[in-house]
């Protein structure tokens, strides 16, 4: 039986087709080729996987290409990218199942084996997104770009997951969904939780907006409560809202300014503000509960010393007017709303403080 990495990839490259068809299912066969967007599965054409030839060398069976991000690979590298692995002993065992062997015997010292942890707990919240990969040219960036984000900037606490469990609500059998993964956080930068958007393979429309047909497509586990999914690092200024998608359209507008997405209004209400914080910009939804969270919210800082100041968008939220109006008619409405000192500080064009 195979004992490493190249006959596992010859092996492979027997059943190049089969093993495109499983794992790069979002493609399709023409000609000698598999052609999909990406070797993680994204619908798309730019990806060429070679179906027949030697089983190793130039021109063997199963090396593909990608002419839009220049990577390439064999198909070891399409199973650890296509179910978001990243120990080769996982993708070695992902292989071996899908050719039927029998599992390696091990050598040397055992592998820790990783106990399991509750579901929605934080130790599974930092796993999932552990095994999640950076959203560039991911389907996150496409659906974020069709949602008007164009520019994403200190994305490290988003990720994406290209086959992330989705459980529906009953007895339902359990579906997999490409996701983007958000890294919930504390204040000293701990991860505490992780929020789920389950994403449409298939493209963006004006009802779901790019999410995933399922009842639930956002999901949050882990630890919450006073936490959030954070854009740059907070010093004496800081905007804060409900939703990912909604403070991601605030900083293209405001690219300096440092951000923190609660994922509710109940969050948002209790979330926990920096001990250096001055002044707390609070970007409402446009609804009750936004009203609510903002009303509560603004009494905490104010009770704190900190002058909190309402961004008011002019639809149901600034991903809303961002999409409708376009990012300089968003800018002239964040202008009036701004302290003037906060102005030239944080709505330059420039490129915003790391974090």
């Amino acid at each position: 039986m195979p004992r490493d990495a190249s006959e596992l990839s010859r092996r492979l490259s027997r059943h190049a087709e089969a093993v495109c068809r499983h794992y790069l299912s979002n493609g399709r066969r023409r000609g000698r080729y598999w052609t999909v967007g990406d070797v993680r599965n994204t619908p798309g054409r730019s990806m060429f996987v070679r179906l027949s030839g030697p089983e190793s060398g130039p021109g063997a069976a199963g090396h593909w290409t990608d002419a839009a991000s220049a990577e390439y690979g064999d198909l070891l590298d399409v199973i650890r990218e296509s179910c978001g692995l990243v120990d080769f002993r996982d993708v070695a065992a992902e292989a071996r199942r899908f050719l039927s062997l029998p599992r390696a015997e091990p050598h040397g010292t055992p592998k820790p084996v990783r106990t399991p942890v509750p579901a929605g707990s934080p130790e599974a919240a930092r796993r999932l997104f552990a095994m999640s990969q950076p959203i560039r040219r991911t389907l996150v960036e496409t659906y974020l770009r069709n949602r008007g984000i164009r520019n994403v900037r200190d994305a490290g606490s988003l990720r994406f997951h290209p086959r992330c469990y989705y459980r529906p609500e009953g007895d339902g059998p359990t579906e997999t969904w490409p996701a983007m993964i958000a890294s919930v956080t504390d204040l000293d930068g701990r991860l505490t939780g992780a929020h789920r958007t389950w994403l449409d393979p298939n493209g963006f429309d004006a009802v779901r907006l790019g999410k995933a047909p399922v009842d639930t497509p956002r999901r949050a586990m882990g630890g919450l409560l006073g936490h959030a999914v954070r854009f740059g690092a907070a010093d004496d200024v800081l905007a804060v809202g409900e939703g990912i998608e909604t403070m991601l359209s605030l900083r293209c507008a405001l690219p300096a300014m440092p951000m923190a997405a609660a994922l509710s209004a109940n969050h948002l209400a209790a979330l926990l503000l920096p001990p250096a914080l001055r002044r707390l910009y609070i970007a409402r939804d446009a609804d009750a509960a936004g009203d609510t969270a903002l009303a509560a919210l603004t009494e905490r800082a104010e009770a704190a010393g900190i002058e909190a100041l309402a961004l008011s968008p002019r639809r149901g939220d600034f991903n809303e007017d961002l999409r409708t109006f376009g990012l300089r008619a968003l800018r002239r409405t964040l202008r009036i709303q701004l302290a003037p000192q906060d102005v030239a500080r944080f709505m330059r064009r420039g490129k915003a403080r790391k974090g």
